[in-house]
C-alpha cells in the first residue's frame, strides 16, 4: 500500500455464503466489511488492545449498504475501509467491496462512536482521542 491509498484487504467467497439465488447473501456483505473495518482498526494500533486498556470500543450505530453486482462462490474479492470524522461524537467508515477486475459490488457506510465502557456513553472526540492514543490517522483515514 501507498500513501494516500485506501487500506485494503482480499478476501475469497465461500460456497456457504450463497443465498438460495446463488450469490452471497445480504447480510454476507456486511460480515466483508466488518473484517475491513477490524483489520484497519489493527494494522492502525486501535486494536481491541488499545482500546480496551483504557476501558473504550468503537460501537456501530448505523450501517448501509447500496448492492452494485452480484458476488459468487470462488470469486476474489477486495474490500476497502476508511474513516471519516468530523466535530461530533461519531464517525464513519466507508467501504467498497471489489471484484477482482475491479468492478464494484456493494458499498456500505457506517456511523460509529467510541464508548467509555464505564459511563456507558460515547467519547465527544474520537478523533482526538486515537490521535492522542498513537493510532496511524493517516491509515486510518486514508490521508
Amino acid at each position: 500500500m501507498t500513501e494516500h491509498e485506501t487500506f485494503r484487504i482480499r478476501l475469497k467467497v465461500r460456497h456457504y455464503e450463497l443465498d438460495s439465488l446463488g450469490h452471497v447473501n445480504h447480510a454476507v456483505y456486511h460480515s466483508y466489511g466488518e473484517v475491513a473495518r477490524l483489520e484497519l482498526f489493527e494494522k492502525a494500533g486501535g486494536g481491541p488492545g488499545s482500546s480496551h486498556d483504557q476501558r473504550l470500543a468503537p460501537v456501530m450505530l448505523e450501517s448501509h449498504i447500496s448492492f452494485r453486482r452480484e458476488l459468487r462462490s470462488g470469486e476474489e474479492i477486495d474490500v476497502t475501509c476508511r474513516a471519516k470524522f468530523g466535530d461530533g461524537k461519531t464517525f464513519r467508515m466507508d467501504s467498497g467491496i471489489y471484484k477482482a477486475d475491479g468492478t464494484l459490488s456493494a458499498e456500505i457506510t457506517c456511523t460509529l462512536g467510541l464508548m467509555d465502557l464505564e459511563r456507558r456513553k460515547l467519547v465527544a472526540d474520537p478523533r482526538g482521542w486515537f490521535e492522542r492514543s498513537g493510532v496511524d490517522m493517516k491509515l486510518l483515514c486514508g490521508e
